[in-house]
């Protein structure tokens, strides 16, 4: 687990919340990829996650776009986190680019500890706050 967000990850959560802030939970592909700073073929790369969910809905068509729905108020940051980087990444060594060592990594027991705390904070931290419309 690094210490931040991918930019997938930080797109994912963009976007759930601009989709939250528009009328009626609903925004072209356009827009979304304006509002959060992307491009759309960037966007399309992060979408799909959100859309296998649930928490998103895709329309096609001339009015089309992506619709947040319902269960995305449910969501929590560990979910979205997980959902982009993978379960996996817990594992990864905070000194070396790859799976931790344990045995022979000179921080394992303090980020061990860290990274639990960590974790439970996102566990209780939700994506999208206030009740849903």
């Amino acid at each position: 687990m690094r210490l931040s967000f991918s930019r997938r990850t930080d797109l994912a959560l963009a976007a759930l919340r601009a989709l939250a802030e528009a009328p009626e939970n609903r925004l072209t592909r356009t827009d979304l990829a304006d509002r959060i700073g992307a491009t759309p073929g960037f966007l399309a790369q992060v979408m799909p996650f959100l859309v296998g969910e649930g928490w998103v809905r895709s329309e096609r068509g001339p009015g089309g776009g992506y619709r947040l729905m319902p269960e995305a108020f449910g969501a929590r940051v560990i979910d979205v986190y997980e959902l982009m980087e993978g379960k996996s990444a817990y594992r990864r060594c905070v000194l070396r680019d790859g799976p931790c060592p344990e045995s022979n990594c000179e921080v394992h027991a303090v980020w061990a500890e860290a990274r639990q705390v960590l974790i439970e904070g996102l566990q209780d931290m939700p994506v999208l706050q206030g009740e849903q419309p």
